[in-house]
């Protein structure tokens, strides 16, 4: 039987065990993973396949479609499609929103759980979208020592609104209203962005800082400038659904900045005991690709939870 699972599942899963089910997932080996590109840039089908042996398979297609906004549409629309791995047979149908927001916040959590320093009490969001109020509750929820979230958005409003929100306990939750400051005072910055030009700079960072960076999915995308990527001892969720695809990481490498080699690591080789941080004054950057082979692990996890 075909469970068909909507966004209302949300209220039945947690982000300890969404970050679990990334951390499980990178126990396994390695996946096989393809995307699929239709239409016009501005009305895109988007199909991203994934097989894990002893997860099974997993396809998530969705539209994004620029104009919907001003129709009062969602601009992303789709669903995930999971199969068992021993018949293939379709076992879930799940809402694409509910797969992408978990996995999106854990796939960063995880990866700061492994390089941020556990003593971190300070974290600055750039950004305020829906992945903005993912990334509150998923680090407040790891990070138990975080004691000041501070947001900061092109639009101050944007941050303002969300710092009226409900706040994680014990955690003060502010807009910051100067970016280099809040930079400068932050344990740890993760950035979800549209931006196509660098908004984090390697001079405001002090030493012992963790980035996470999740906006820039595009090849002329970019969040860090280039004395942050050089200054960084770099990581990545997937090499092989960042390097060559992204412009973080692309454009750097083409102007000769960084090779890829400077990449130490991805999640496969940290969850298998690789190491991250190498000191408390290191300065870490984890760059979020995101990828079918996530969405998977993290269907798995829906699936479980809420199916």
């Amino acid at each position: 039987m075909t469970k068909m699972i909507t966004y209302e599942a949300a209220t039945r899963l947690d982000w300890p065990g969404a970050v679990e089910a990334l951390r499980f997932g990178h126990t396994l080996p390695s996946a096989q993973v393809g995307d699929m590109f239709l239409g016009p840039a501005q009305a895109t089908l988007l199909s991203r396949g994934a097989y894990i042996e002893g997860l099974g398979y997993g396809v998530k297609s969705f539209t994004v479609c620029d104009g919907n906004a001003a129709q009062g549409l969602p601009t992303v629309q789709g669903a995930m499609l999971v199969f068992r791995p021993q018949t293939g047979e379709l076992s879930a149908i799940i809402e694409s929103r509910l797969v992408t927001e978990f996995k999106t916040a854990a796939d960063s959590v995880l990866g700061a759980t492994l390089l941020a320093r556990p003593d971190s009490t300070r974290l600055l969001i750039v950004g305020g979208g829906t992945v903005a109020r993912s990334l509150i509750a998923a680090y407040s929820a790891l990070f138990p020592k975080l004691t000041d979230i501070a947001i900061w958005t092109r639009r101050p409003e944007q941050a303002q609104a969300l710092a009226l929100g409900p706040a994680p306990s014990g955690v003060t939750l502010h807009a910051a209203p100067d970016l280099e400051r809040a930079v400068a005072r932050a344990d740890i910055i993760t950035s979800a962005t549209m931006a196509r030009e660098p908004v984090l700079h390697g001079a405001w960072v002090r030493p012992g800082t963790h980035v996470d960076l999740i906006g820039a999915y595009k090849a002329d995308m970019r969040e860090a400038d280039d004395a942050l990527i050089s200054r960084a001892r770099l990581f990545v969720d997937s090499r092989e659904t960042t390097l060559g695809h992204i412009g973080e990481l692309m454009i750097p490498i083409a102007a000769g900045v960084i090779t890829p080699d400077a990449v130490q690591g991805d999640l496969y080789d940290l969850v298998g005991g690789a190491q991250g941080r190498q000191s408390a004054e290191e300065i870490t950057l984890f760059k979020n690709g995101g990828g079918a082979h996530l969405d998977l692990m993290m269907a798995r996890y829906i699936v479980k939870r809420a199916g």
